[in-house]
Order: C-alpha cells, then structure tokens, then sequence
C-alpha cells in the first residue's frame, strides 16, 4: 500500500508487549482453574460432619492420608514459574522507552515554547560546539538538533512541522510488527521452517488426532458408545427385565472391560477368587453362552455387585475393583434409562406391530437398582438396614414389634419421641443420637404437579387437541425438618392435662358453640324479614280476600280504600320513574362494558408479559449450567460421596 511501511521490531520493545499479554491469557486462567485445592480446609469439612457421615465408606477413605502424590506439587511450580515469567515481562515493558513519540523540537533544543529566535541560535551555538562530531561529540545528535534548529527558522521546515509534524514533510505510515528480526533473518531461516513444521505439521495435527479417537468412543454423558449399543439390543431383545436380568445386563458394560478401558483391571488371581465367590453367592447360571455379558469381565463385574448387594466380604485384591464398579454404575444406570426412553418413544412414533417397546417394569427396576447400588440393599431387604447401628439381628425387634409396625423410613420417623426411644431401648444414648443424626439428613421429596396450556387465554383450560405442559415442581427437604414441625404439632396436642385438656375442651366446645350460634341467628334474621304481601285483585270479594291474606300468614288490621284518580297519577309518576332509570341503567351499562374492556385488555396483557417471562426463565435455565452436585449422601458401603 501507498504511504505505509512495514518494518520488524529491531530492538524488540513490542515483542515484549505481546509476549507479556499471551502468557498473561494464559497464566491467570490456568492459575483459576488448575491450582491445588487446599487439604486442610477439606479435612475441616469432613470433621464437621463426621457426626452423621462418619461410619460411611465414603467418609473413611478421604480420612485415609493420600499418598505422597507428586502432580500437586508439580502443578505449583509450573503456575509459579509462569507468574514469574510474566512479572518480569511486565517490569521491562515498564521500563522500555517510546520510540513513537511526538517530533518537538523544543524538547530536542531544550527550549520552553515560544521562545524568541535570539535564545533559538544561541541555544543551537551551545549545543552544537557541545554534540559537533569534528570536535569528538554525538554525529546522531548533532543532527537532531540541526533538524530542530531548521524546523524552528527556516519557513518551510516549520510549515511542515505545523502540517505534518516532521520537518521533512509527510512521511510513510510506519506499523511495528511484534517480533524481532531474526526469525525472518535468512541465516536462521532453516531452523524457523523446522519448528513451523514440528509444531503445525507434526504436533497439532497429532493432539486435534487424539483427542478425536477419544470423543467419537464416547457419548455426551462419558459413555462409550459400545455399552449404549450393547444395552439397546439386550433392552429391546429383553422387553421384561427383573432385577437378575438388569444386574447381569449392566455388567456387560465396556466400562469394566480392559480392552476398551484401561482403568478397568484383570488379575491372574481372579481365576481363583471369583469362582469362590460364585459359590458363596450361588444362583448365578454359568451354562448359558450369551456374549458379551458371559466374558470374564462382565462375570467378574457382576460377581462384585451381588456380593456388594448382599453385603458380603470380598478379598482386599478384589476391594479395588469393586470400587471402581460401583462408582460407574449409576452413571451405567442412568444410560440405561435414556436407552428405553428412547426406544419407548420410538415404539410410540412407529405403527408397525413388530417393534415392542420395553416395558415400564424394566424401567422402574432400573431406577430401584441405582438406590439399592448406592445403598447396598438387595430387592426384598428392609429399608431400615440403611440406618447405622441397624443389622440383622436388631431388625426383628423393630420390624417385628408388636405394638409399633415400622416397615420403612417414613414409619420410624412418624413416631413420636418417647415412642421411638422406647423402640429402639437395645441401642445406647449415643448410638441413638447417631441413628437420629442420620434419620435427619435423610431427603424428604414432595412433588407438585401442574397440567397447563402454554400460549393460551386460560391455561388451566385443557380441551382435546390442545397440547399440554406438565410443570413438575420437586422440593427438597430434610428429614430435620419434618421432625421439627411434628414435634411442634405433638408440642401443642400434648399439653399438660391440668389446664390443656380444659383448655382445648373449651376451645372445642366454643367452636361448635359458636357455629350453632350462627345457625340461630340465620333462623332469627330469617324469622324477623316480613314477607312480601302478594296484591289481590279488586275485583275478588272481601271473605276471599281475607282468606288470601290469611293464607299468606298476614294479620289485617285496618283496611284503607283508596280512590281510582290516586291510583291513575301514582302510576303515571311510575311510568316516567321508570324511563327516567331505563336511560340511567343504559347509560351505566355502557360504562360499564367499557371498564370491562379495559380490565380484559389488561389481563390479555398481563398474562402476555408471564408468558414471555416464563419463556426467558426457561431460556435461562437452559443457559445455566448447574452442578449436579446438591449433598453428601449418607451410604454405608459406597465409595462416592455425591
């Protein structure tokens, strides 16, 4: 382009700029993201709730010191050492001096502005015998000030300066390019080929490589896309799945398979200890070739998870792998589900007889097997075995009491105070503190459910065709919570018998009153209103029309005949009262069809202004990303906290 220079930047000023700002971008992110999480403040965490989640496996194998663990440690001197970098960039673009700075050759003469062409000449005589190179001063300063003197007496040279800002005229834009001349040098032009290609060629092509081999093996949720094939066809060949069937299904999973995992592990010793296992367990047909859910790994996996079930000990080899299988089985699960939602929809969407859709028993099974995984129960066992302290032996006293049926959760906790210490006698104070700890944390979900009709004048309106939003709404509380109101419930019941029986005596016995009350003075108003007196005809004969008004309950006291010409002016003034409110009547019925309008165009507005906010809620809500993470669970034998 005309007017424009290009030029690289010889002394390396803006190179320090750009420098500067890329290990900058990178540094601050890095240091966010990747540092270390303090361990002593997880220590404290976990000392704060060891009360109720101290018994947990969970809970045990964080307490375990870790092993000296070196990535942390590497980590550190890898973000400090890029802070260092960039401090130091930062303090020599601090002290690098402008190049491009505004030509004034005052400044380069050392003169105030303005000053008069005498001081001009004898400021350049001084300075010239000062910088004169014949008499050993600076050639590159001498010309400065020679440039400045002519800028500032010669008429041209100064009209230039004031037009251009240079006293040699216009001057060819000139754009720095942040780095230095010597990767464009041609004596190292072989070794800056050689690194181009390395890094374009050879690098970056093999990373964007792996990392692809690696996303197209898995699914959005981290799945590999094997084990949701392998569960489509078992799911739709299966349409019926128990508990037996789910079990040996999600054990076939590619997750526990070393060939496609190699987190998942094969020991020569599992030829000996897994057969023993089989035995302990028993039920577990070996006869039936159905691949892959009768390889080894899938044989061994399923092993660890009934013996998991059943609460049985297995070999410490063996602990490890157990506890890898149970953390990948809820998100296996949870796979599970989408897979026959999907095909159930598909069923739906096809009129073809052929394709059966699994049925909602399989699905149902899947979602009590992720409880019973997280909790170590198997189908049939009582629920409270989740509860510490709880075993076998003591479930019968509980379970079986004569007295109180607990079957579940919700039981134990609906009884009261006294009734459940006297329940639970065999454990000691601080057990049933503990029992009473974790019966606490335990959820307690309600769910609302409300059908709607988006874009719609009345949403509640449900007529055939329309479609319709079911809006589920699940709220999360504590069984905390539901102890504290029950015992604010049993609190106000259960008074002492002296002054609170009598006191809610009276209170009852004035409400009934004060409705019967109520009733009377109805039928006391009722008696008090006087009926309307019906009119009689003139012309029927006064024993008739005493026998009229006595039918109509009516006592005549005095009978007042009136004359025909009163009656005739009396129903003239009627007839124009009554044109006269006819008018008024109409003239408010318009008013208020008006109001009406206005009302309806508001509401019309109204519910335009919720609709469009509820669509940018859920906008939002789609927007957002939230964690999945909401509590600690309380388990007694899985691995996972969350």
């Amino acid at each position: 382009m005309a007017g424009q220079q290009f030029q690289y930047d010889d002394s390396g000023n803006t190179f320090f700029y750009f420098l500067t700002s890329f290990v900058g971008l990178i540094v601050i992110p890095a240091t966010y993201y990747l540092w270390p999480r303090d361990q002593h403040a997880e220590q404290i965490r976990l000392k704060n709730i060891r009360n109720v989640y101290g018994r947990c496996l969970w809970y045990r194998l964080r307490l375990l010191k870790p092993q000296q663990n070196i990535i942390p440690t590497v980590k550190k001197i890898v973000l400090l050492a890029g802070w260092a970098l960039f401090l130091f960039l930062a303090y020599k673009v601090s002290k690098t001096d402008r190049e491009y700075q505004e030509y004034n050759p005052y400044e380069v003469l050392h003169l105030d502005p303005g000053a008069s062409i005498s001081e001009i000449k004898k400021q350049y005589r001084a300075l010239s015998l000062k910088y004169h190179p014949d008499k050993g001063g600076d050639e590159v300063m001498f010309m400065r000030i020679a440039k400045a003197y002519a800028a500032l007496t010669d008429e041209e040279s100064r009209k230039n300066w004031e037009e251009f800002g240079n006293p040699d005229g216009p001057q060819a834009t000139s754009f720095g390019i942040a780095l230095p001349a010597w990767i464009v040098d041609q004596k190292n032009s072989i070794l800056v080929l050689f690194v181009y290609g390395l890094a374009f060629m050879v690098i970056l092509p093999v990373v964007v490589g792996s990392w692809w081999y690696r996303s197209i093996r898995y699914s959005g949720d981290q799945i590999l896309i094997r084990t949701t094939q392998i569960y489509t066809y078992f799911v739709y060949k299966t349409r019926n799945m128990d508990m037996k069937r789910l079990i040996m299904v999600l054990a076939g999973a590619s997750e526990f398979d070393p060939q496609y995992n190699k987190d998942a592990t094969s020991r020569p010793a599992d030829n000996i200890q897994i057969p023993q296992l089989i035995r302990e367990i028993g039920g577990i047909n070996l006869k039936k070739n159905e691949p892959p859910l009768t390889y080894p790994y899938s044989l061994k996996a399923r092993v660890l998870l009934l013996t998991h079930l059943a609460r049985m000990q297995v070999p410490e080899v063996l602990e490890e792998d157990q506890q890898f299988i149970l953390k990948k089985s809820p998100a296996l699960l949870q796979e599970m589900i989408n897979v026959i939602c999907q095909l159930i929809i598909m069923a739906r969407s096809r009129e073809e007889r052929e394709f059966r859709a699994p049925s909602l028993g399989s699905l149902e099974n899947c979602m009590k097997l992720s409880q019973m995984t997280v909790q170590g129960l198997q189908q049939f066992k009582s629920p409270l075995l989740q509860l510490p302290h709880i075993e076998e032996d003591n479930l019968r006293r509980v379970s079986n009491h004569k007295k109180y049926k607990i079957k579940s959760i919700q039981d134990l906790v609906s009884l009261k105070g006294s009734d459940r210490r006297n329940l639970l006698h065999f454990l000691e104070d601080k057990k049933y503190e503990e029992v009473m700890a974790v019966l606490g944390s335990f959820p307690y979900v309600t769910m609302d459910i409300k059908p709607q009709v988006l874009d719609d004048e009345d949403s509640n309106n449900i007529t055939v065709g329309s479609l319709v939003t079911v809006l589920v709404t699940l709220t999360r509380q504590t069984m905390a919570e539901v102890f504290e109101k029950e015992q604010s419930i049993c609190a106000a019941e259960e008074q002492p018998a002296e002054d609170g029986q009598g006191d809610a005596s009276k209170a009852k016995s004035k409400g009934w009153q004060q409705k019967n009350k109520g009733t009377k003075k109805a039928s006391k108003s009722k008696k008090k209103k006087p009926l309307k007196k019906k009119p009689v005809p003139p012309s029927l004969p006064p024993q008739k029309q005493q026998k009229q008004k006595q039918a109509n309950g009516e006592v005549v006291v005095k009978e007042e005949e009136e004359e025909v010409s009163d009656k005739g002016s009396e129903s003239e003034e009627e007839e124009t009262n009554r044109d006269s409110q006819s008018e008024k009547d109409d003239g408010s019925d318009r008013d208020s069809d008006r109001e009406q309008d206005e009302k309806q165009n508001k509401d019309d507005e109204a519910e335009w202004q919720e609709l469009q906010q509820s669509i940018q809620r859920k906008e939002r809500a789609l927007l957002e990303t939230k964690s999945k993470i909401t509590h600690p669970v309380y388990s007694l034998f899985f691995p996972e906290s969350d």
